[in-house]
């Protein structure tokens, strides 16, 4: 593993041929972000002795407002631990050398690296303690789309409502024009305004993707009103709910959230993906409607660990504590 020599790389212009077909991890996704305001990507990169590609993990720094001083707070983001060539067998210490040299290269303006969606529970487990990091108990839910098609697993009351909605003239469609995308953006905003866990673009972002063949932008209308929203990305045959927003309060009896979830869902299963999945369904509270919600699609719930990591010491030992209770 010492021939191996750990690269990182923040600008596009100078990104080698990557291993894997994973795209969140991909050169892709990198100059998406490189174009993206507020957006920082660093790719980092294990190159083997003859100068082939042995993996990859690409992180983005994100720069986003605070209602409080000093105003503006700076956050990094990996998802998943990265995309290796198929021939590599060493995949977790190929892991541990980059995830090393990626907490080496943070910028000290970075208040906390957050790790997700790891292929295992316990991948990387040793490491990221070693380095600092904290684990927290949390939801992943996947649909299978192989076995059986969706109208199998989904609940018969969330079948019935969605044929119900459906009569009324809620319809799903794809984002294609300048409109159409300001009114994805503009609900996704309005949607997560006071959730400040969650992370939304600029509107640039979302006009990159927006022809992405592996991103879908979708819109859930009722009478030219947009009324729910979602993006979904592909990647190695799977399918990744990356946002999603609704107006539950003003069109209560449309159940939005039911239409853009089962369409999501329904758009996946034709595209032949083998599973759909939540990318965010929260802690794994005994109570949790969100989760509940999504298992009435027919969904297999899954704990997973998210690994966090503070600058400040202290802050990291407090969370730390807390957490682990």
């Amino acid at each position: 593993m010492n021939d191996k020599e750990i690269i990182i790389y923040t600008s596009g212009m100078e990104l080698p041929q990557l291993p894997g077909d994973n795209f969140f991890h991909s050169a892709e996704l990198f100059h998406i972000y490189e174009q993206t305001p507020r957006h920082s990507p660093m790719m980092v990169v294990a190159r083997n002795a003859d100068g082939t590609m042995a993996g990859c993990m690409l992180a983005v720094v994100r720069r986003r407002a605070m209602w409080l001083p000093p105003f503006f707070s700076w956050h990094c983001r990996v998802m998943g631990e990265g995309s290796y060539a198929v021939e590599s067998p060493y995949r977790e210490q190929l892991f541990t050398r980059m995830m090393t040299e990626l907490m080496r290269n943070m910028p000290i303006r970075v208040a906390y690296t957050e790790m997700s969606h790891f292929s295992t529970k316990m991948f990387g487990y040793k490491a990221l303690s070693l380095k600092g990091f904290f684990p927290v108990n949390w939801l992943n839910i996947h649909n299978s789309l192989h076995s059986k098609s969706p109208e199998e697993r989904i609940s018969q009351r969330h079948l019935e409502r969605v044929l119900r909605i459906q009569k009324k003239g809620v319809a799903m469609r794809e984002v294609t024009t300048d409109d159409d995308l300001h009114d994805f953006v503009h609900l996704l905003k309005a949607h997560n305004f006071f959730k400040p866990k969650r992370f939304i673009p600029s509107e640039q972002f979302f006009r990159l993707v927006k022809d992405n063949p592996n991103i879908h932008l979708l819109l859930t209308t009722y009478h030219n009103n947009v009324i729910g929203c979602c993006a979904y990305a592909l990647s190695q045959g799977n399918a990744y709910l990356w946002f999603a927003a609704y107006r539950r309060k003003s069109f209560v009896k449309l159940h939005p959230a039911d239409m853009t979830i089962w369409g999501a869902i329904k758009r996946a299963y034709d595209e032949g993906c083998d599973h759909f999945c939540f990318l965010d369904v929260g802690l794994p509270y005994r109570k949790n409607k969100l989760r509940d919600f999504i298992l009435g699609f027919g969904g297999k719930q899954v704990s997973s660990l998210r690994w966090f990591r503070f600058r400040y010491s202290f802050i990291n030992r407090i969370l730390s504590r807390i957490f682990s209770l």
